[in-house]
């Protein structure tokens, strides 16, 4: 198994990278022409569609009606693994994703992400100053955004959350757009974050939960809308691990 576990990593390794290379022209047109922007974020989806069909990887989406396709959104999300990204990537809006400087340094990946999306140092000030005032003007500018609110892959016992950081939910009340918390259930068991890069062929989940409203919100109310996101996604996180036999009735990891 250890054996087929390698070889389907290295596979995927292969997939990820080779269909970037096929898709670059394309991307690098997008990238150099502003107004085309947002058509190299739809090609993301595209590629995240080839990529876990490739890997026969099946991703579950539930409750997609809770996406509204006229309507912008400030979507919040755990983040346990590199896939939580292509997995999000197949949502159908127009999404810029704010994510860690270092996804930059990422060959192939890195040139489109650190170009049609926001990197920040997160151990910056100024840096995240700025993506602030970027993910701002690309609400400004028609399109949703996903930000990882733990501020990176944080959490020492996955499916348990890291605490969350208020950014996201400071721009939710500052553009007076709702927020959608998602939850990842399972992208920690197919890649996690263990410097081992070892895929399991799993299906993914993802829940869409309901829009929380922050039209008559200030920013006093930061803090609870931080709060009512964290206990819906972790509530999700542990009914669902728990089902799947991966945590103990007590929420505390099976071996």
């Amino acid at each position: 198994m250890p054996v087929f576990q390698r070889i389907y990593s290295i596979y995927g390794t292969c997939v990820f990278f080779g269909t970037f290379l096929i898709l670059l022209p394309i991307f690098v047109l997008t990238i150099e022409v502003p107004r085309l922007r947002k058509y190299g974020r739809k090609l993301n989806r595209l590629w995240s569609k080839v990529f876990f069909g490739c890997l026969l990887i099946r991703v579950k989406f539930e409750n997609l009606k809770h996406l509204d396709p006229n309507q912008q959104y400030v979507i919040v999300s755990n983040h346990f693994s590199y896939l939580d990204i292509p997995v999000l990537g197949l949502i159908p809006f127009d999404l810029v994703f704010v994510g860690k400087a270092s996804l930059g340094k990422v060959p192939l990946f890195g040139y489109m992400f650190k170009n049609l999306h926001i990197a920040v140092d997160r151990n910056s000030l100024k840096s995240r100053g700025a993506s602030i005032a970027k993910a701002k003007e690309v609400i400004d500018d028609g399109a949703s955004v996903v930000i990882f609110p733990e501020g990176g892959i944080n959490s020492p016992q996955p499916p348990l959350l890291a605490r969350f950081k208020d950014g996201a939910f400071k721009i939710a009340v500052d553009k007076q757009i709702p927020l959608i918390p998602i939850t990842l259930s399972y992208n920690h068991l197919i890649l996690p974050d263990d410097g081992r890069f070892l895929l399991r062929h799993k299906t993914a989940k993802v829940v869409i939960h309901p829009p929380v409203i922050v039209q008559d919100a200030d920013s006093k109310t930061v803090n609870l809308l931080k709060e009512r996101c964290y206990q819906t996604i972790q509530n999700q996180l542990l009914k669902d691990n728990t089902e799947m036999g991966e945590l103990s009735p007590l929420g505390l990891e099976n071996g």
